[in-house]
């Protein structure tokens, strides 16, 4: 994607929306929420939308929480996922690749 010219003629970027981590909690105890966001803000900026938790010190059963569809959704749309973030979904047994179709929910007959 390359700039183009705003209204005033200055050059502007096209905004690319990323999947990526928020740290939160305190020394020593790091907790994390996995967010979709604006490529250009800081790390723990202005967020899009939540997609979940991701809590590393908690017993494994309980260290992710998130919300599946909303991630297709963003991956279907073309969000580029931070490699932290395509660990975290293949752990979920999820294909993390930007631009990806979603699949047709079945109906139940």
């Amino acid at each position: 994607m390359g700039p183009f010219r705003g209204e005033a003629g200055e050059r502007k970027e096209a905004a690319v929306v990323v999947l990526r981590l928020k740290r939160l909690g305190r020394c020593h105890r790091s907790f994390f929420r996995l967010n979709a966001m604006d490529k250009r803000s800081p790390r723990n900026g202005r967020v899009i939308e939540e997609l979940g938790w991701y809590d590393p010190v908690a017993p494994e059963e309980k260290q992710l929480n998130l919300k599946l569809e909303r991630i297709d959704y963003w991956l279907s749309v073309g969000a580029q996922p931070s490699p932290t973030v395509v660990a975290l979904l293949k752990r979920m047994n999820v294909d993390a690749t930007p631009g990806k179709k979603i699949a047709a929910k079945e109906a139940a007959a």
